[in-house]
């Protein structure tokens, strides 16, 4: 089978897959809009960082820069232009990718762990002026919201007016419940798309073969910078848009979508579900904030109705051990989880995925060739 067949069929499988998720995820307790919007946000989210730190081998520890600025310019686009989305998506990226090309050139001065801490750096610096320096801009702790006494000036030429609180909208459709689902779902599919076409271009090829061996191309007269700064800048980008979605289907901005912790959500995302696949990191944010709205629910109450077919004390003591891993312990489980997929399955969920399947695979058929381990660019 053709590899532009074998791409074709995983695009519409990913698409089918993604557009079917109430169905198919209600069973698990997730199939409810609003965590499916995040699962869409944070799956775009991870498939951007993954075109920088999976193809070219840089770990940035400051994407969540990136995010936040798209959420404060979708949010501002909405109160000085307009509450439709497709403004403030366009202006998000336009700006993230600015920071990102600044950031990004940089940064990418240095390589390896200093480059990580550069980039951290910088994450926490712009976390420091959205919340302190720049209120006038961001209303620091607050956060930016949306009022009935912003201006929306493209809004009041039409003749637009609000009852109520002020709700993003597309073509006068206001984007909550599915309808605010499948509009990240579109994204995240074209996302995707894009990132498979990136992955298998020259240019992916070049990325590549920054992150198995900078040095050596560098010695035979390539000039690294631009396309790994590219990359940046593209990876910069696909945050932004997924922060002006997270703007859009809940209308603020915070500057804690800047912090360290953000960014280090992502690098997990992306090495849980497996660095440098296609798939992997959406499996991995789809899985984080899965745990994150599911686990961190639960309760002693929920705990004790989930054992009451158990015996008096062998239910107590159940509930006892159980309740250290769920509600505010769900940290505990997602670290567990961690540790056992990078102890087993170093390449992440998707290597169990090859393993499972080379398992059923038919005797004689080909098997499909190991992808190679190599290191971060130095």
């Amino acid at each position: 089978m053709s590899s532009s067949r074998n791409d074709l069929l995983l695009s519409v499988g990913f698409a089918l897959v993604v557009l079917a998720m109430p169905i198919w995820l209600a069973p698990f307790g997730a199939g409810y809009p609003d965590l499916l919007q995040r699962f869409m946000i944070y799956g775009i989210f991870a498939v951007g960082f993954n075109i920088l730190f999976g193809l070219t081998g840089y770990l940035s520890f400051g994407h969540a820069a990136f995010f936040g600025v798209g959420s404060y310019t979708a949010v501002w686009s909405f109160k000085l232009l307009s509450l439709d989305a497709f403004p403030a998506l366009i202006l998000a990226v336009i700006v993230s990718g600015l920071f990102a090309l600044v950031i990004g050139y940089l940064s990418l001065r240095r390589s390896g762990i200093y480059f990580s801490i550069l980039t951290l750096a910088f994450a926490q610096m712009s976390y420091n002026l959205a919340y302190s320096v720049l209120t006038p801009i961001t209303n620091g702790e607050t956060g930016l919201q949306l009022t009935l006494r912003d201006p929306r000036v493209l809004d009041a030429i039409t003749g637009q007016t609000y009852v109520g609180q002020p709700v993003p909208t597309l073509l006068g459709q206001q984007l909550s419940g599915y309808a605010g689902f499948y509009f990240c779902a579109f994204f995240l599919i074209v996302a995707f798309v894009l990132a498979q076409r990136i992955a298998g271009s020259p240019f992916g090829m070049m990325l590549k073969a920054i992150k198995s061996n900078q040095t050596r191309m560098q010695f035979t007269g390539f000039n690294t910078r631009p396309y790994a700064l590219s990359a940046f800048l593209i990876s910069g980008m696909y945050a932004g848009l997924a922060g002006a979605l997270l703007a859009v289907t809940d209308p603020l901005a915070g500057a804690e979508r800047m912090q360290w912790t953000a960014s280090g959500e992502v690098v997990l995302m992306t090495i849980l579900g497996g660095v440098g696949t296609l798939v992997g990191p959406v499996i991995g944010a789809w899985l984080i904030k899965y745990f994150e709205n599911i686990l961190s629910a639960l309760n002693d109450q929920i705990l004790v109705r989930f054992y009451s077919f158990l015996p008096e004390g062998v239910s107590e003591l159940a509930v006892k051990v159980t309740s250290k891993f769920v509600g505010d312990g769900w940290f505990l489980t997602l670290g567990l989880v961690f540790v056992l997929v990078v102890i087993f399955l170093p390449g992440g969920i998707m290597e169990g995925v090859r393993r499972l399947a080379n398992l059923f695979r038919r005797p004689g058929a080909p098997t499909p060739r190991p992808t190679a381990h190599v290191q971060p660019a130095e």
